[in-house]
């Protein structure tokens, strides 16, 4: 219970930060476009993840069997599922980007079970499915569905390679939370670099990226929602489930619901309230499920290694 509760702690932060991130977005992709917005989200963030790193010693070795893993879970999650992200919040809206979140929990279910062996009971089933209605009642709203058929391919896709990216670091819990983030941040900024120069030479208005809303929506994605949050996330994983980590995704479209009234005046109907409950009582269901001990973790571990 007690892992239960610092894991539910670490995400359920996690997700509100991220829920804050829509509000960021929204406000910068106009000036700055998706991939150069993460390369320059990430530029900063390593900037912060290597002093944290420095602060806390932490060991930065990470073994060569490994790094394929680490490469690919950093392929999947810091650079596709961040780039089809916001590219699908950029031509839908950043309510109907929150949609993503009710696909990401019922995708780790399935990762989760396949890759890691674990539990799969009607309960999970349930609160995952009672989370999603609870999504899908905060973000909808028929006379403000902006979506576009490329804007919700890109939310999808965005969807199943986060949640195989949550998945895949299970495997590498004997590193460092910083360490594992600093090296996918890592790995993703050097893919996005290309672009991003490309962009900042002939195609940025650095008029427009002065503004003090844009510079500072890329500080709080750099050093906030991908620094703190990914930590937090990482970390938090290592405490319970991944078919369980995955529903604190939810907390993100509340926050970002709730912030949208609060600083852009986004009306907040009944809905809601009424996707909330149904959040709350889905995230209570999964965790009254049970969580896999240390020791269930120890004794099937020579099985998933991959």
């Amino acid at each position: 219970m007690r892992n239960l509760l610092i894991g539910s702690f670490l995400l359920s932060l996690a997700g509100s930060i991220w829920g804050a991130m829509f509000i960021a977005v929204r406000l910068s992709v106009a000036v700055i476009p998706p991939i150069p917005l993460v390369w320059m989200r990430y530029g900063t963030a390593l900037i912060a993840l290597v002093a944290v790193g420095l602060f806390m010693h932490v060991d930065w070795h990470i073994d060569k069997k490994d790094w394929k893993l680490l490469l690919l879970s950093a392929l999947t999650g810091q650079t596709l599922s961040i780039v089809t992200q916001e590219t699908g919040t950029m031509l839908t809206s950043a309510q109907t980007g929150s949609v993503i979140t009710a696909a990401t929990p019922a995708f780790m279910v399935v990762f989760g079970c396949w890759l890691l062996h674990e539990k799969f009971t009607l309960g999970r089933a349930v609160s995952v499915v009672l989370a999603t209605v609870g999504v899908l009642f905060i973000v909808f709203d028929p006379d403000n569905m902006q979506i576009s058929w490329l804007g919700g391919i890109s939310l999808f896709v965005a969807a199943v390679t986060w949640a195989l990216m949550s998945v895949l670091l299970k495997f590498l819990n004997k590193y460092s939370v910083v360490t594992l983030t600093f090296y996918g941040v890592l790995i993703a900024f050097l893919v996005l670099t290309p672009y991003g120069l490309w962009w900042s030479f002939t195609q940025a208005d650095y008029s427009a990226i002065a503004a003090p809303d844009i510079w500072g929506s890329v500080l709080y994605l750099g050093f906030i929602s991908t620094t703190a949050g990914f930590c937090l996330w990482n970390k938090g994983l290592t405490f319970m489930d991944a078919s369980i980590g995955g529903l604190f995704m939810f907390f993100q479209p509340v926050v970002g619901t709730f912030l949208g009234w609060l600083l852009l005046a986004e009306p907040v109907t009944k809905y809601f309230w009424l996707g909330f409950g149904c959040i709350v009582a889905g995230v209570v269901l999964a965790m009254r499920g049970g969580n896999t001990t240390a020791a269930e973790k120890l004794a099937r571990q020579d099985k998933t290694t991959p």
